[in-house]
């Protein structure tokens, strides 16, 4: 099942944390990011997926360093609308943030050090798009799950779930 498949699925259950406000506070927030940086909403989502993919391979190893519970910890901490350079901090070092920005200018011609300055509202994005799958109750949370993809199969892409939420809302 597809990561934005979990999230509708999050949404739909009531003991997990995720709701279509949420989802929409998300979409708004990418579409504020556009609007203050001039990059189209499709080059801001593409922004949103090649960072994923970094917040995916930090997520990752920290499950695999302190185990899943550290994972959800720093999800249910920092995931959210608001910037966040704790976020940034507890996933990347300063180098890896400067590589980050590097890597998401060169495939999307946007400048780094202005991608670097929006890391703190990213990451928390990211996180919060994963925060939908959190139990209400203890326990696991399927779209974290989803997105570390333990098999590394590739099949998991923030960027594809952007576009499938502002579609899922109408906006």
């Amino acid at each position: 099942m597809g990561l934005f498949d979990q999230i509708i699925n999050a949404i739909d259950n009531p003991s997990q944390q995720g709701s279509t406000g949420q989802l929409g506070d998300i979409v708004n927030t990418v579409q504020q990011l556009s609007n203050r940086t001039g990059a189209d909403p499709s080059t801001m989502q593409s922004v949103i997926g090649i960072v994923g993919g970094y917040v995916r391979s930090a997520l990752q190893q920290k499950q695999a360093h302190d185990g899943n519970a550290e994972a959800q910890a720093v999800v249910n901490q920092y995931g959210g609308t608001s910037p966040s350079p704790q976020a940034v901090n507890s996933l990347f070092s300063l180098g890896m943030q400067r590589q980050v920005a590097e890597a998401v200018s060169q495939r999307t011609g946007l400048d780094a050090g202005m991608i670097e300055q929006l890391l703190p509202v990213l990451v928390p994005i990211v996180l919060n798009f994963l925060k939908t799958g959190a139990s209400s109750q203890a326990g696991g949370n399927s779209v974290l799950n989803s997105f570390l993809d333990a098999d590394n199969d590739g099949d998991v892409d923030i960027a594809d779930a952007m576009q499938m939420a502002t579609r899922y809302l109408g906006r």
